[in-house]
């Protein structure tokens, strides 16, 4: 298992950006996929972006393709999430996960349960 920790939420205006950081433990993380994942109160914990760490594809929802990008810097085991032109709609808790289950395929990355580690999450608010 990875330990993670989320950084860099808060509170903006809509229309504004934020950019949250994901530091993870260990040194290779090579087979590893990393997720970001989103939920507000009262309602299901959702897909936003995820990243496998090897050959850095990406993949993202469709609610915030084009506005969010995920990266990551392999030097110093962090997962980054830029988030542009922000919503309301956007604010939730965000979590950051990683996962070794789906190395072999390019296809469930937005399945929740099938990450094994998880983050504390950080606050994203933002006010219209």
């Amino acid at each position: 298992q990875v330990q993670l920790v989320e950084s860099g939420g808060g509170l903006v205006q809509a229309g504004g950006s934020l950019r949250l950081s994901c530091a993870a433990s260990g040194r290779t993380f090579s087979r590893y996929t990393m997720g970001w994942f989103r939920q507000a109160p009262g309602k299901e914990r959702e897909f936003v972006a995820a990243i496998r760490w090897g050959d850095g594809s990406t993949y993202y929802a469709d609610s915030v393709k084009g506005r969010f990008t995920i990266s990551r810097d392999n030097a110093k085991n962090t997962v980054y999430l830029q988030m542009n032109s922000l919503k309301p709609e956007d604010t939730a808790v965000y979590y950051c996960a990683a996962t070794p289950r789906l190395y072999y395929t390019d296809t469930y990355y937005y399945r929740w349960d099938l990450y094994d580690d998880w983050g504390q999450g950080t606050q994203v608010t933002v006010s219209s």
